[in-house]
Order: C-alpha cells, then sequence, then structure tokens
C-alpha cells in the first residue's frame, strides 16, 4: 500500500529588522528553535527591500535603525501591506512606541526583553491576524446576518455590511477600529472597562500593552469627534474605562 504523503505546512516568516549583533543573534536562534523561518535587515532601507522581496508573516521592527527610522519604516510598510508589525523600544523611549502604534504597529515590547515574553507576543498578533483575515471573508450569498444596524444620534454602524456612516457619510475604518466602536455604541450609555474592551477586541489572550487601547480610541475620536480634542461621543470615564454617550 503506497504511503499517503501529507503536504508540509510552511514555515511563518519573520523579518526581523535590528542592527544590535547581539539581539539578532539570539532572536535568529531563538526564532529557529521555535520552527519560524527568519528573514534579517540592519537597517530601515534594507528592511523595506528585505519586506518587498521576502513577503514575510510578520515584522520585529526596532526603533532606531541607521538610515531610516523604524517608524519612518512602519508607515512605508503601512501604506501598502496589513502585515502585523511589533515595534521594539529601549527602555524609557516610551513616546517612540506610542507614535508606532499611531502609525500602524501592532503592539510593542521594550528593551531588554526575555525571549519567552517576546514569543507570547509574536504569537498573540499572528493568531489575531489570522483570526482577522477570516473575518474578513466576504459572506456566502446564502449567508444571513442577526446583526442589526446600530444608530444613535448621527453615528449608523451595521455590523452585517462592516460599514459605518457620520452625518450621513460613509467612513473607512480598519477591522479593530470597527470591532472598537462596536463594542462601545452597542453598550451605549453605559461604560465599558479597559479590561472589557480589550478582551472583546484583541482577545483574551492578549499580552501586549493597554495603550494600544488608547490609541484606537484617540484614531477613532479623530474619524468621528466633530472636535476630538473635546470628545462628546466617546467620552472617558476616569478610573473605569470609557462610554459612547447615548
Amino acid at each position: 500500500m503506497t504511503p499517503v504523503s501529507r503536504p508540509t505546512r510552511k514555515p511563518t516568516k519573520i523579518l526581523i529588522v535590528e542592527d544590535e549583533e547581539s539581539f539578532l543573534d539570539a532572536l535568529r536562534i531563538g526564532f529557529t528553535r521555535e520552527g519560524f523561518a527568519i528573514d534579517v535587515a540592519r537597517d530601515g532601507r534594507e528592511a523595506l527591500e528585505r519586506f518587498e522581496a521576502g513577503s514575510p508573516d510578520l515584522v520585529l521592527l526596532d526603533v532606531m535603525l541607521p538610515r531610516m527610522s523604524g517608524i519612518d519604516v512602519c508607515r512605508e510598510i503601512r501604506s501598502t501591506s496589513d502585515v502585523p508589525i511589533i515595534m521594539v523600544t529601549a527602555k524609557g523611549e516610551e513616546i517612540d512606541a506610542v507614535v508606532g502604534l499611531e502609525v500602524g504597529a501592532d503592539d510593542y515590547v521594550t528593551k531588554p526583553y526575555r525571549f519567552r515574553e517576546l514569543l507570547a507576543r509574536v504569537r498573540s498578533v499572528l493568531r489575531r491576524s489570522r483570526l482577522d483575515d477570516d473575518a474578513a471573508e466576504p459572506a456566502s450569498p446564502t449567508a444571513t446576518s442577526s446583526e442589526d444596524p446600530i444608530e444613535i444620534g448621527d453615528v449608523h454602524v451595521d455590523p452585517s455590511r462592516h460599514e459605518v456612516r457620520i452625518r450621513g457619510a460613509v467612513i473607512d475604518l480598519p477591522l479593530k477600529e470597527f470591532d472598537l466602536l462596536t463594542a462601545l455604541i452597542g453598550r451605549a450609555g453605559r461604560v465599558a472597562s479597559r479590561d472589557q474592551l480589550i478582551d472583546e477586541v484583541w482577545g483574551h489572550d492578549y499580552v501586549g500593552d493597554t495603550k494600544t487601547l488608547d490609541v484606537h480610541i484617540k484614531r477613532l475620536r479623530n474619524k468621528i469627534e466633530q472636535n476630538p480634542s473635546e470628545p462628546t461621543r466617546i467620552v472617558t470615564i476616569r478610573g473605569l474605562g470609557y462610554k459612547f454617550a447615548d
């Protein structure tokens, strides 16, 4: 009887963008042992070249790089791709991490870090990315949705069509921003704690920094508030979380 050959699964590829050899060697060894395929770039320009040539599944991107900063690399990648990006910052460079999130990074870690913590974040971001891809697949023509549209004031959200209208105009929201708005408007008038929102939008296994939530709230306010610096729709409830005002 001829044995049935099983298709081999292509290993997940990580592009590591790092100019410090000590960190680079440790990352290459660690991720290779965990079964990942590794590509390497040592400066910002090379990172973009390697990204275009190699089509990685995730980018681990240091902020401080020769020739081109990690922030600019992240911005360039985000202009053409939704590939997961984890920023790496030095201790004390919190502002760089926040800027990285604002230009499209999915998460960040601070040096020095433990490899096991970094590995957990990489797997979590990859898992969320794959779930997002599944959610973005077009529905079957015969599929029906029980998710009814929600309209509060001049904000209209239609979960089944993944559509948001503000004052009648359709606005484009990435999946995470759409999910966050849906979570908030679905409980309009009630406070949603930070933990509730992170669990609902990013999943119970999320191990990243909660500043990711704040950055996404800021992005939403910039798109739906008439005056984002004085929000009247998505309001902060000090010490508790956020509320969509009804």
